[in-house]
């Protein structure tokens, strides 16, 4: 793919996906705002949304860049039996298991020396992992398509995939994570 390294290829190549980006995170906090008595109820739960969509965005930032790197080697396969495409997306789940419950705890500690927590430990390590391994896959599944998307269209992944895995997490991590709130509070 011959890529061209202006500022003017790539405002060409990243403004229609910002823009498009820009109006999908006013959804999210719409989404969040309606959340709103749920998270003044249960402070713990305010603490979790900002590190939990940020670390689900990070999970998926770093998988599309070792994706994209793989693409530009020309090393990159969608067939579903690549070794190392799967060893990427099961290490971005095994992340995610190993973090979210040191969020959670996290976020308890914080509230609970606060003075603020109303859930107990278990209900918050469970909406931490829950939320977490479910945003994980679904940042994997983003980050496949993007990259792919992104192929196809003979689009840089440096310049749209990033963006697209972190906003798209945004936005999925304030839905997931209060779904996972309806399941367990």
């Amino acid at each position: 793919m011959p890529t061209e390294w202006s500022v003017r290829a790539i405002t060409r190549a990243m403004l229609p996906v910002l823009l498009a980006l820009t109006l999908v995170e006013i959804g999210s906090g719409l989404v969040l705002g309606s959340f709103e008595s749920s998270l003044l109820r249960f402070p713990t739960l305010l603490v979790l949304v900002p590190v939990t969509i940020g670390t689900a965005g990070n999970l998926g930032s770093i998988l599309a860049a070792r994706l994209s790197t793989a693409f530009h080697l020309g090393t990159l396969s969608f067939d579903p039996r690549d070794e190392a495409l799967a060893g990427n997306a099961v290490a971005t789940v095994a992340l995610s298991v190993t973090v979210f419950p040191v969020i959670g705890a996290g976020a308890w500690l914080l509230s609970t020396l606060l003075g603020m927590a109303r859930l107990p430990l278990s209900t918050v390590l469970a909406v931490a992992v829950t939320s977490g391994v479910a945003l994980a896959v679904l940042a994997i599944v983003v980050t496949l398509v993007a990259t792919y998307a992104a192929y196809r269209f003979s689009l840089d992944p440096d310049d749209v995939v990033i963006p697209l895995v972190t906003n798209a997490s945004d936005v999925l991590g304030v839905v997931v994570l209060f779904g996972t709130v309806q399941v367990y509070v």
